[in-house]
């Protein structure tokens, strides 16, 4: 076993995440009116990489509820979007965090450990769930699936920011997964500057795919609609490019 193997281990926090990923299935159930459409896309193993848009704190209880395989998470080292109240679970799963408007080292050595490992990695490309609509995409996402060469899973999230306020009026939303079919490897040669212009190039093809599995007035930038875009102006703005993360 290698180190980077020995340090990140896959997977990890067995019992944990399977008790977990039980009562992610059955809180889903109990809260929402839940449809998953394209299971057959997904695929026997990995190593995967799997992305999907971000509009709600909730969004990776999706994801845990929508694989079958032990999956782990790049996410960000503060959660400015989510009620005190559940910060706590992200904790219990176990993340690799990133703090995010650095290059955060240790999180992508992770992260290309666990898919070296043939493992399974979410990650929201967008880093960050201020909007509602689709944004460009960070950096990470492309640069993990150029360095390992995973296949990406896309998904796409529909009504999980409804799923509270349903609730309060005592119903439940109706909420839906979708799975697309996974692609790639990707390659890019060159390094730094010469290797930026096809990162975000790959980037904008993983956020073209996501967008084709959620409602079209929720695409943003990635939307056939010019109308649809020129609302979205605004939203692809970082929190983090002036002040990062601590």
């Amino acid at each position: 076993m290698s180190t980077s193997h020995q340090k990140y281990p896959y997977p990890r926090r067995r019992l944990i995440r399977a008790v977990s990923q039980r009562l992610a299935c059955a809180a889903m159930a109990a809260l929402t009116n839940l449809r998953i459409v394209g299971q057959e896309n997904l695929p026997d193993s990995g190593p995967l990489l799997v992305v999907a848009n971000h509009f709600s704190f909730i969004d990776p209880v999706a994801m845990i509820r929508a694989v079958p395989w032990p999956i782990e998470f790049v996410g960000g080292f503060q959660m400015p979007n989510a009620p005190p109240v559940v910060t706590w679970l992200p904790k219990v799963w176990g993340y690799y965090p990133v703090h995010r408007g650095t290059f955060s080292t240790d999180a992508l050595r992770a992260a290309e450990a666990v898919l070296d490992q043939d493992g399974v990695l979410g990650i929201f490309p967008e880093a960050g769930n201020w909007a509602t609509v689709l944004r460009p995409a960070r950096p990470g996402a492309a640069f993990l699936a150029v360095r390992t060469g995973a296949p990406i899973l896309p998904m796409g999230f529909a009504h999980l920011n409804e799923v509270f306020p349903s609730l309060r009026k005592g119903k439940r939303a109706t909420v839906t997964i979708r799975i697309g079919k996974p692609f790639g490897p990707f390659r890019a040669k060159g390094r730094g500057r010469e290797r930026r212009p096809k990162l975000e190039a790959i980037g904008n093809e993983i956020m073209g795919r996501i967008a084709q599995l959620i409602p079209p007035h929720k695409r943003g930038h990635y939307s056939d609609d010019p109308a649809i875009r020129a609302a979205a102006r605004g939203t692809e703005v970082y929190p983090w490019d002036e002040s990062p993360e601590a």
